[in-house]
């Protein structure tokens, strides 16, 4: 039986007349818990032959209003979402082979983890304990042992019980960073601006919804109010981009403080080096660390990752040398009660030193980010079982050092240093601050693919260096743009210990965005006892407040220079994602009318000249304004045209088996189909323009085959049935927010009649869904041959591709604000950004482009 779907009344309207379905035919086979929705009438019904009238125009900003509506918990039977066709007959369906590893290849992941993600907080030693003390100078032992304290305790509660043991398993099926948070709430909660959610996005298998518990009813209140309300939508949003920023501030700031505190280590070796030459070295070793960016995590972290672990090595047992040679008994710091005499010796200076402290837990935010590259057990394992303890050994070294050789705080690592082994220390140490450098750019490099597939960030080229794990990428012109940016910085910072204040506001700003959002997901997501939650929620963001208020302390001294690179990397972000929000939303209005098409008959009001044309556009529902554009520019038409849309979906990735979403458009003589194809935000796109079509076209033949099958089905059992009550239509209406309705309605053909308006029954009519009764089998077979037919003729005549290029101007009389963002910033990074059809290498002699361009 046909399944009518339909959105809810709220952000993105109803169904169009014809049912979503999905190309390749993905279909639920599990029963689900759904709403059931008390209601004696269907709103969103009521709608032209595409799904979408002028009511819904209006609905693009509005929330939803179905406050009133009481809603019960029900299970319901297996929903068929789609027409059933074989998943294995698409090939190329991606999966990640992380998880289901064997114990010797996640012994390798466990290696290269150190070389990716351990390097930024591997090489902390280098320059925490020298911040801290320029800070709050060592005045007694006791001192010493008060500031270990507090680094002790950082590292065991941001980095392990934090990250570790709580934020680590807030990813989204493997992804992790600021915009993953971001997705897995989309997912759960229609809190995106952007309105281009379908009822059928909720369906792909990483929809996956909760079943009912204690703190569901919370959950659902709080999903509610996330909803209703516009202004929280933005808070979250802003929260979101400025996180996002801090994360590529970050990016700078790490290769900078790394590579300098490294290299600052010649100043103890060689007496006559000045601070200016090591800014000279440190620049040359920036440069080549960029250049071999290219070449990819998997390979570096792979060669990398035992020059790290030889450097973890070395700070345990220069650690466990200077705790035998001076003083064992700074292991006394392991009680917390010498931070409270730390900060009752030195009040205000003690404060300060919070800021260095936190240098301490910089990279906890790349365990989480970089999780797309490896996997949760892979980082757990490697951090609790190696880094943490190398770590505590390092601090607890230095710390024995310090306490008979107060005067030797400026540099205190290097000074701690045996001599006899200080050059190979020093080279390792050197090795592993380019390590570390790399950290938080490979992080950037997934948090900026995340952000550009949520309409976030400017479309940039962006280039997959492993064949076996989808998630290592490279984006050359954002690794260029950092490494141009973190030469000014140093360049015009040459303090380390002012490099390490900007360090620290950028790291802090990254971690209280994500104890917020993953704070969010415990009570919206994971339904968390409440207790728990106000635990991590006071703790974690207790921490970093107290943190925060430090290095905000001394932000005049020159590290102000990263917040104002944060503010414009946020200030471009805010730009494309309100550009592109009013695009679209603009698009929907603009959107050609189904009568005017029925006017225009099934020719268009042109030639239909033979062959195939996609439309490439944004919008995901609706004929767009574009196709209009080219009705009246072009002397003919394709004999048959396809609606494409390339849509990215709050999920990590789409099985091939559900990429394309198919709908006829107009009655069948017409000849108009939309695909939308889908895409989560760690899909690879780069399909050869000839697979693209060729797997395009079998699954519309697919569409094709399955809906005449239905339809076959459906007018047997009209014709078996002897009661109206026998037979019921199985209605499911799915809103894009994931929530789902479950209703009952009359299959008969006279009850759906009186939901039609009389166009659209003449347009069923059209669609010869039912034959003569004398022939029925027959006539819907040779139906059938004759479009199979067509579609094959139109292949063979040739693919066209047409781009319709929409851009937006303010109008006159809009606020100068406006016009200044939209007419010239917006239209700055549209121009400059990568078109969405470049990843199908299409011949230029197949593209067709025409402009247009919406007042606003």
């Amino acid at each position: 039986m046909f399944s009518v779907e339909e959105g809810s009344s709220g952000g993105d309207g109803g169904s169009e007349m014809d049912d979503e379905i999905t190309g390749d035919g993905s279909t639920s086979s599990l029963s689900r818990w759904v709403f059931d929705e008390k209601n004696d009438y269907d709103e969103d019904y009521d709608d032209d032959d595409d799904g979408y009238d002028e009511r819904q125009h209006g609905d693009v900003d509005s929330d939803e209003e179905d406050d009133n509506v009481e809603q019960r918990l029900i299970r319901t039977s297996p929903a068929v979402d789609s027409f059933d066709v074989d998943a294995l007959e698409i090939p190329g369906a991606q999966k990640n082979d992380i998880e289901d590893s064997s114990l010797g290849r996640k012994l390798v992941l466990a290696l290269q983890t150190l070389g990716v993600v351990f390097g930024d907080i591997g090489t902390s030693p280098l320059y925490t304990f020298s911040v801290m003390f320029n800070r709050s100078p060592i005045n007694d032992k006791e001192d010493v042992i008060g500031a270990l304290s507090l680094v002790i305790y950082t590292l065991l509660l941001l980095p392990l019980v934090k990250y570790v043991f709580f934020v680590l398993w807030a990813n989204d099926d493997g992804e992790g960073g600021t915009f993953a948070l971001y997705s897995l709430i989309c997912r759960h909660a229609n809190v995106s601006l952007i309105p281009n959610q379908l009822p059928s996005d909720a369906r792909i298998s990483g929809f996956g919804l909760k079943v009912p518990s204690p703190e569901l009813e919370r959950s659902l209140i709080i999903k509610e109010k996330l909803e209703a309300s516009m202004v929280l939508k933005k808070l979250l949003l802003i929260l979101v981009l400025a996180g996002t920023a801090m994360v590529i501030a970050d990016a700078v700031v790490t290769p900078a403080m790394s590579v300098m505190s490294a290299i600052g280590g010649l100043k103890v070796g060689v007496g006559a080096i000045k601070q200016d030459q090591v800014l000279v070295i440190s620049v040359s070793f920036l440069v080549i660390l960029f250049s071999v960016q290219k070449y990819g995590a998997s390979k570096l972290g792979l060669a990398l990752g035992p020059a790290l672990l030889l450097w973890f090595f070395c700070l345990a047992g220069i650690g466990i040398y200077n705790l035998a040679k001076y003083d064992s008994s700074v292991f006394r710091a392991f009680n917390p009660a010498h931070i409270y005499f730390f900060f009752k010796r030195n009040s205000v200076n003690a404060w300060y030193a919070l800021g260095g402290c936190v240098l301490c837990a910089t990279g906890s935010e790349a365990m989480f980010a970089d999780l797309s590259y490896f996997s949760v057990h892979s980082i757990q394992l490697t951090f609790t079982l190696l880094v943490l303890p190398c770590l505590l050994l390092g601090y607890l070294g230095q710390a024995a050092y310090l306490s008979e050789n107060f005067s030797h705080a400026e540099n205190a690592f290097f000074s701690s240093v045996p001599s006899f082994i200080f050059w190979p220390v020093f080279l390792i140490s050197n090795i592993a601050a380019l390590i570390a450098s790399r950290a938080m750019t490979t992080a950037t490099f997934t948090c900026i693919k995340q952000s550009i597939a949520l309409g976030c960030f400017p479309r940039l080229k962006i280039i997959h260096t492993s064949k076996k794990f989808i998630g290592q990428i490279y984006i050359p012109v954002l690794n260029w743009f950092l490494l141009v940016v973190c030469l000014i910085v140093i360049c015009s910072i040459s303090n380390i210990f002012m490099i390490g204040n900007a360090y620290g506001i950028a790291e802090l700003g990254i971690m209280m965005t994500t104890t917020i959002l993953v704070t969010l997901i415990m009570l919206l997501i994971w339904q968390t006892n409440i207790i728990v939650v106000c635990l991590f929620a006071i703790v974690a963001l207790g921490v970093e407040l107290m943190f925060f208020s430090s290095v905000l302390s001394s932000v005049a001294d020159g590290s102000w220079i990263i917040l104002v690179f944060a503010a414009i990397m946020f200030f471009i972000m805010y730009v494309w994602n309100y550009g592109s929000k009013l695009k679209y939303e603009t698009e929907v209005q603009k959107k050609l009318p189904m009568d005017l098409l029925r006017e225009l008959g099934s020719n268009l009001g042109t030639i239909r000249a033979p062959g195939i044309g996609l439309l490439y556009n944004e919008l995901a529902k609706g004929v767009p304004a574009i196709f209009g554009h080219f009705l009246t520019t072009l002397p003919a038409i394709h004999s048959m045209v396809i609606f494409v849309c390339i849509k990215y979906v709050p999920v990590p990735s789409v099985p091939q088996s559900e990429r394309f979403l198919f709908r006829r458009v107009c009655p069948r003589s017409y000849h108009l189909f939309r695909c939308v194809a889908r895409y989560g935000y760690k899909d690879v796109r780069k399909e050869n323009h000839q697979a693209f079509e060729q797997i395009l076209i079998e699954s519309l033949e697919k569409f094709i085959r399955k809906e005449a099958q239905e339809r076959s089905l459906e007018s047997d059992g009209d014709n078996n049935t002897d009661s109206e009550d026998d037979t019921t239509l199985s209605r499911v209406l799915i809103a894009p927010n994931g929530s789902v309705y479950s209703l009952g309605v009359p299959l008969l053909a006279e009850h759906l009649e009186t939901y039609m308006r009389p166009s659209e029954k003449r347009s069923s009519m059209d669609f010869g869904a039912g034959p003569s009764n004398e022939t029925p089998a027959l006539d819907a077979e040779q139906s059938l041959e004759k479009e199979l037919s067509f579609i094959h003729k139109a292949k063979e005549s040739g693919v066209v591709y047409l781009l319709g290029h929409g851009d937006i101007r303010a109008t006159k009389d809009s606020w100068f604000l406006k016009k200044l963002v939209i007419n010239y910033m917006y239209a700055f990074l549209r121009k400059n950004s990568r078109r969405g059809i470049t990843n199908l290498s299409v011949p230029h002699s197949h593209l067709m482009q025409v402009g247009m361009t919406y007042m606003v």
